[in-house]
């Protein structure tokens, strides 16, 4: 059996309040009495993509269990490598003549960490500037052999590549999803897609997969049949736990951290 912790949206900026709503939530896993295999935070990490909101979000979800990291429409690519996976910048120099040259265009960061016997493919589903998702050409390729190892793997990501049925979240979602549904259904190991973004914990299905959206750290969503309003900024944060059994059945539960 795999547990893992899933949380999302933590948007830290600088200040007190989105710190302190992530710290509530880590102090919440590291004082629990069973152990987690992982804990997965599923994007929008910072809220501006800042140096100085890496350095706060690497000290607030420090735990004394694995965390997985990928960024989101708010994160920037190279701030996220440098200073929360510790890695050089990566990618095409910018042409000649730019008002950006010496720069560099950075590619997606997608990573793949390995739990036990399970997999985590990361993927990278922001474009910078923009925030809508799409998983690129050759991140779909490197997806596709991820799983073409045959482990059992988690496919998670930032923007849900459904609707959540919420008019400002579904029009920011990940697109193009029917090429990511062409890999999916060409490999039976895929045993969940895991993301964030919507500030709202959801379960669905994507190409025949169980599919589990976070709830936000940082704020909820509510629903147009709930309220006028489209963010609760005081309603506590929530995260989900995911249970992997033995035999490949993903079981979620969500809970708020007081």
């Amino acid at each position: 059996m795999t547990v893992i912790a899933h949380l999302s949206d933590t948007h830290f900026d600088g200040g007190p309040r989105a710190a302190g709503r992530a710290r509530r939530v880590m102090d919440h896993l590291n004082g629990l009495p069973g152990p987690l295999d992982a804990v997965l935070v599923s994007g929008d990490i910072a809220d501006h993509g800042l140096t100085s909101e890496y350095e706060q979000a690497r000290e607030h979800l420090a735990s004394k269990f694995p965390v997985l990291v990928l960024p989101g429409n708010h994160d920037d690519r190279g701030n996220f490598r440098r200073t929360l996976l510790g890695t050089p910048a990566s990618g095409d120099p910018v042409r000649e003549g730019s008002v950006r040259e010496g720069s560099v265009r950075e590619g997606p960061v997608n990573q793949v960490e390995k739990i036990g016997d399970v997999v985590f493919a990361l993927c990278d589903s922001s474009i910078p500037g923009r925030s809508d998702g799409l998983l690129d050409d050759d991140t779909l390729a490197w997806l596709d052999d991820v799983l073409a190892q045959g482990a059992r793997t988690f496919v998670c990501f930032h923007h849900p590549p459904v609707t959540v049925h919420e008019p400002s979240i579904d029009a920011i979602r990940q697109f193009g999803e029917d090429r990511l549904a062409e890999v999916l259904t060409r490999h039976d190991n895929v045993v969940g897609v895991l993301c964030g973004h919507a500030h709202t914990g959801a379960a669905s299905t994507f190409a025949g997969k169980p599919l589990r959206v976070a709830p936000g750290v940082v704020n909820t969503l509510l629903l147009p049949w709930e309220s006028d309003r489209v963010i609760d900024l005081d309603l506590p944060p929530a995260i989900a736990f995911h249970v992997l059994s033995d035999d490949g059945r993903l079981t979620t539960h969500y809970r708020v951290v007081a």
